[in-house]
C-alpha cells in the first residue's frame, strides 16, 4: 500500500474512532450525566448507562489485546463483555472507564499508525482478522452502542 494512501486511510479511522461521522463522539455521549443516573434501571432496559460504557471498554480492550498479543483470551461471551448486574459505578469509577476507554482507544490508534504493521495482512493468529476489520469492529460496535447510550440518557431525561 502506498504510504499516502496508508496515512489517508489511517488518518481517516482515526477519526472515525475519535470522533465518528454521524453520531456524537463517546465523550460526547457521556458528557455532564449526572451521578445519580449512571446506575439508574429505565424499564424494558437491560443495562445502566454505565454498564453500556463498561460494555464498551470491555469489548474495545478485548479486540486492542487480540490484534496485539497471540497469547490473549478473550472473555467469555457473553457473561465476560459485561459488567455484574449487582456492580455498581460511582462518579470515580464511570471516569475510571471513560479513561480505559481513551487509553485503550489511543493504544490500538498506535498500532494503526505503525509504518511497520501492515493494515490488510491477517493477524497470524487469527482467522484472517487484519488491522482495518479491527478498526471497523470497534467503531461499528461503539456506534452501535452509542446510539442506545443517546436513549437511555433521553429516557433517563438527561439528554436534550
Amino acid at each position: 500500500m502506498e504510504s499516502s494512501t496508508r496515512a489517508t486511510i489511517v488518518a481517516e479511522l482515526k477519526s472515525l474512532l475519535e470522533k465518528g461521522f454521524a453520531h456524537a463522539s463517546l465523550e460526547e455521549a457521556c458528557a455532564d450525566i449526572p451521578a445519580a443516573d449512571l446506575n439508574r434501571r429505565v424499564p424494558q432496559v437491560p443495562y445502566t448507562l454505565w454498564e453500556l460504557v463498561e460494555h464498551i471498554r470491555i469489548a474495545q480492550w478485548d479486540i486492542l489485546e487480540f490484534c496485539r498479543d497471540a497469547t490473549h483470551g478473550s472473555p467469555e461471551w457473553p457473561a465476560g463483555y459485561w459488567p455484574a448486574a449487582a456492580n455498581e459505578a460511582d462518579e470515580a469509577t464511570f471516569q475510571a472507564t471513560l479513561r480505559s476507554i481513551r487509553h485503550d482507544r489511543n493504544q490500538f490508534l498506535a498500532l494503526l499508525q505503525d509504518p511497520a504493521r501492515d493494515l490488510l495482512a491477517p493477524l497470524p493468529h487469527g482467522t484472517g482478522q487484519n488491522l482495518l476489520r479491527e478498526a471497523m469492529l470497534i467503531a461499528d460496535h461503539t456506534s452501535y452502542h452509542m446510539g442506545q447510550l443517546v436513549l437511555l440518557r433521553r429516557l433517563l431525561g438527561n439528554w436534550s
